[in-house]
């Protein structure tokens, strides 16, 4: 591939695609389920039956809503906000000691996805619903730091996912002018609104992690491919559908 990835917007002006915005656990890396343990964990020290229908209506719930904020989402279960910074801090803790034994692992292509891009011209932001000492925690143990021109966290951003905010702010980061120059790539419906919210003119769904390509699609995936690894084909085919 030379050159920039290009698109087109609804007047047939090309727009090149200068920035992907990417998820991260889902998406470009996987923990084989320690986000859903440190959740459960969090949930019964703070008074949570393990088992009892609370509880697995309140853990459905973080399923559900997996790529959103965690303090959000521990505000809408407990409803104090309290309350939420305390089980987010049981949160971060208990995911700390579950990676210590390096259970986090990135998704076969997603690194080289990462570098295709850069090499590309493009910029790459990592994103999540983390915080960004979790954040950097689990970049460290990649190895990843550097890896993007840019990672972001819910707080960096005022608001994390559904809302837009984390995509326009590495936007205005990375010296931007024009969402439509944006990819937004992601395992979760959350991933998808924000890409829709946003403006992108591509909004990737990948079937790697929380959920299924009809999700994907409802929330408004533009394409849905098998894992991020084939995501410098699909470009490239889209390039070569707008040249």
């Amino acid at each position: 591939m030379t050159g920039d990835t290009m698109t087109r917007d609804n007047n047939n002006t090309p727009t090149r695609l200068r920035l992907a915005v990417v998820d991260m656990v889902g998406t470009t890396i996987t923990d084989d389920g320690r986000t859903e343990r440190a959740l459960s964990r969090a949930l019964v020290e703070h008074g949570v039956e393990p088992g009892s229908s609370r509880f697995e209506s309140m853990l459905g719930y973080a399923r559900d809503t997996m790529g959103f904020s965690k303090m959000a989402v521990f505000g809408d279960l407990f409803g104090d906000p309290g309350v939420a910074e305390s089980a987010n801090k049981v949160f971060e803790k208990a995911y700390d000691e579950l990676i210590e034994d390096g259970g986090i692992r990135a998704i076969p292509g997603a690194e080289d996805a990462i570098i295709w891009m850069r090499e590309c011209g493009m910029q790459v932001c990592l994103a999540t619903g983390f915080g960004r000492h979790t954040q950097n925690m689990v970049l460290e143990s990649l190895g990843w730091m550097g890896l993007a021109d840019l990672s972001l966290c819910p707080a960096d951003a005022g608001r994390g996912r559904p809302y837009p905010d984390m995509i326009l702010t590495a936007l205005l980061a990375l010296d931007l002018d024009d969402v439509r120059e944006v990819a937004v790539i992601g395992d979760t419906s959350s991933d998808m609104l924000s890409g829709v919210r946003s403006g992108a003119s591509l909004i990737a769904g990948v079937l790697t992690g929380s959920h299924s390509e009809a999700t994907l699609r409802a929330a408004g995936a533009t394409v849905v491919v098998d894992s991020i690894k084939q995501l410098p084909l699909l470009l490239e085919k889209r390039e070569a559908r707008h040249v």
